[in-house]
């Protein structure tokens, strides 16, 4: 009787035991999260803003979630392939999408039958930084600031050529609004990926004028490899303050290209509040601090994720207008 007994015992606890496994699970508990490594999908290539700052928050990630973040870079389609990947990923917290403003507020509005929304079928966690613009010209071009790059392209219409990493980057629609702004033309270069192959196309002298995110550029204009005449933002940027900004030359410009973490839509809302709590513990890490002050980059954490979600819905209303009035959608 007395085996009988423990028999039945150990059988009612083998039963008992995948049964609290699931609902642990069902409830999104976080006891044990995460017990694996966790994939950061960076939605453009290497060489980017984008993959410039997943590499640099990566290490402190990883030590805060006790776990090795991989990032797994997935460019094409002006991102929306790496978008794509993150929507279908399983919503287990071991999926996070590092989302940009390009990604998640210009795209949707550009690609009108595009079957992914970020609101829709992602969760927003946290902005982590803000990346400022810049405006940047091959050497051969004798502007040394924007007056004098807009009276050369008024003197030469249509004969200098502009990168775009994408037709739906904010890079692309920076340089439309200084087209419109200014009554310049200029061909238009389109590149895969994100700003480092364009990048490679303005050192090569196939482009000869770029907005570029200021992180892309600084060290090849330190170098002398380019000549940058204008930062877009507020104001003058501290790694390289003798750039004046695009206001202090006369046009009213100032967009920045942000990046936050995003998951899949069904994330348990316990694995969200910790992804929230890491993402912004680790922007206060020393070392990712100063790698994102040497090149440029303003640190931004949201408030909460529901406050991320406003800024993202806010941002989507901005750049649906300004794609509507240019009507630059596609299909």
């Amino acid at each position: 009787m007395k085996r009988f007994r423990l028999a039945f015992v150990a059988t009612l606890a083998a039963t008992l035991l995948p049964a609290s496994q699931a609902f642990a699970q069902a409830s999104g508990m976080t006891d044990h999260y995460p017990s694996r490594p966790v994939r950061m999908i960076v939605p453009f290539a290497p060489g980017g803003a984008s993959d410039t700052v997943g590499r640099i928050i990566q290490p402190a990630m990883a030590d805060l979630l006790k776990q090795q973040v991989v990032v797994d870079n997935r460019g094409g389609a002006a991102g929306n392939i790496g978008v794509e990947v993150a929507a279908r990923a399983s919503p287990d917290g071991y999926n996070i999408l590092l989302g940009n403003v390009g990604t998640m507020a210009i795209n949707p509005n550009y690609y009108t039958k595009f079957p992914f929304r970020p609101l829709k079928d992602l969760i927003p966690i946290t902005q982590v930084v803000d990346v400022p613009g810049s405006v940047v010209v091959h050497p051969s071009i004798p502007a040394k600031n924007i007056k004098d790059l807009v009276a050369h392209m008024k003197a030469n219409p249509g004969k200098l050529n502009y990168g775009a990493p994408a037709p739906s980057s904010a890079n692309t629609l920076e340089t439309i609004m200084f087209l419109n702004a200014t009554g310049t033309k200029a061909e238009q270069i389109n590149y895969k990926g994100g700003a480092g192959p364009a990048m490679i196309g303005l050192l090569s002298n196939e482009v000869q004028v770029m907005f570029v995110t200021f992180s892309s550029a600084v060290t090849f204009a330190k170098q002398g490899r380019v000549r940058m005449l204008g930062v877009i933002s507020p104001e003058r940027n501290p790694a390289y303050r003798e750039i004046p900004t695009m206001r202090e030359q006369g046009l009213n410009m100032v967009v920045g290209s942000w990046q936050g973490l995003f998951v899949p839509k069904g994330t348990p809302q316990p694995v969200v509040k910790q992804l929230y709590r890491a993402g912004v513990d680790m922007m206060k890490d020393s070392r990712v601090m100063k790698r994102l002050g040497d090149s440029g980059i303003t640190i931004v954490s949201s408030q909460s994720p529901a406050d991320f979600v406003a800024f993202v819905k806010s941002e989507t209303e901005r750049f649906g207008k300004v794609i509507a009035d240019n009507h630059i959608r596609t299909e």
